[in-house]
């Protein structure tokens, strides 16, 4: 089980190109302790996406310029430790992803569909965070 100190140092780099989203799941995050930057530009949170500054990348799958799962795989080859979730308003672009030559593969549980309960949001979070 999680503590709310261990929350506080987690950081969380959210990616989606709407404003609302962003806006809100940002509110949500910070106020359930994580430090979080967002975007709502993919190719603004690449160009200032850094070696070891975020423990969990939050990405929309589609999104104009760059969906989640090139911008994904572009900051694995920065930092190859960062954990992943794929927000996304359609299970099917679960398996889109599964089709595609990726590496390292990411489990259905990445997955958080939108729209989701903020305590279901935080507990999935949770899980990916502190997980192996």
């Amino acid at each position: 089980m999680t503590n709310d100190n261990d929350k506080k140092n987690k950081r969380i780099l959210l990616v989606d190109d709407e404003p609302d989203v962003t806006y809100t799941v940002e509110k949500v995050l910070e106020n359930n302790g994580f430090v979080v930057c967002s975007y709502n530009d993919p190719t603004l949170a690449l160009s200032n996406f850094k070696l070891g500054s975020y423990d969990l990348l939050l990405l929309d799958i589609r999104m104009p310029k760059m969906n989640g799962f090139e911008l994904y795989q572009k900051m694995r080859e920065i930092d190859s430790n960062v954990k992943i979730c794929f927000l996304t308003a359609s299970e099917l672009f679960y398996e889109e992803y599964r089709r595609l030559d990726v590496y390292p593969r990411v489990n259905k549980e990445r997955f958080i569909q939108k729209p989701i309960r903020t305590e279901e949001l935080i507990h999935q979070l949770n899980e990916i965070l502190y997980s192996c």
